[in-house]
């Protein structure tokens, strides 16, 4: 994986590792675009720390701010930085389906050696 995307994945994992990051997450996604008022009326969270969230998720590039009317801004969700810590993920699954896979084998042998004793 290239530097720069194994740097894109730590900041996503660092963004999703709070749970009031993940739920501001979950709701731009199922609602669509909102503002962090819109956010507030809807979590249980301030408007202060929705604000100070919606800052991280933006550094992290999960979401990106719209402006709208009379100065609002709207946070809508941004998929690609998420995208590439999947791809991260799934290669690291890749690393250990072999070993894995190998202990599943091996575990397999053993068992019905021990069964008999």
């Amino acid at each position: 994986m290239r530097p720069d995307a194994e740097a894109i994945a730590e900041q996503v994992f660092v963004a999703l590792a709070d749970p009031s990051r993940r739920a501001i997450l979950a709701a731009l996604a199922t609602e669509g675009p909102s503002t962090a008022t819109d956010l507030a009326a809807r979590l249980p969270i301030s408007r202060q720390a929705i604000t100070k969230h919606l800052a991280l998720l933006s550094e992290a590039g999960l979401v990106t701010a719209e402006p709208g009317e009379r100065r609002r801004v709207r946070y809508r969700v941004h998929s690609a930085p998420m995208q590439v810590a999947q791809q991260f993920l799934a290669a690291l699954a890749r690393d250990w389906d072999g070993p894995l896979g190998a202990l599943r084998d091996h575990l397999d042998r053993v068992r019905p050696e021990a069964e008999k004793d």
